[in-house]
């Protein structure tokens, strides 16, 4: 069985501590812009963006990226984690 790399590391508290409340979205844009470079490295090489009325009532974003190993599924959804 081949080792299993984590990509996702829980912040060590002095890092997590110099952050505020994170980026601000202030237009459907940003929201896009944050998917699509996720998508990126997730290593997609097929994105596609889907929204309705211009973003401000849906935004779907579908890759064919790595996705989350289920290991690291907990710790996806742990404050202050990162890739």
């Amino acid at each position: 069985m081949a080792k299993q790399i984590k990509t996702i590391q829980k912040l060590d508290a002095a890092t997590a501590s110099k952050i505020a409340a994170g980026e601000v979205v202030d237009r459907p844009l940003n929201v896009i812009k944050e998917l699509v470079e996720n998508s990126v490295d997730a290593h997609a090489t097929k994105i596609t963006i889907e929204l309705e009325a211009g973003g401000t009532q849906s935004i779907k974003i579908t890759d064919n990226g790595d996705g989350i190993a289920f290991a690291e599924l907990p710790l996806a959804v742990e404050r202050f984690a990162t890739s």
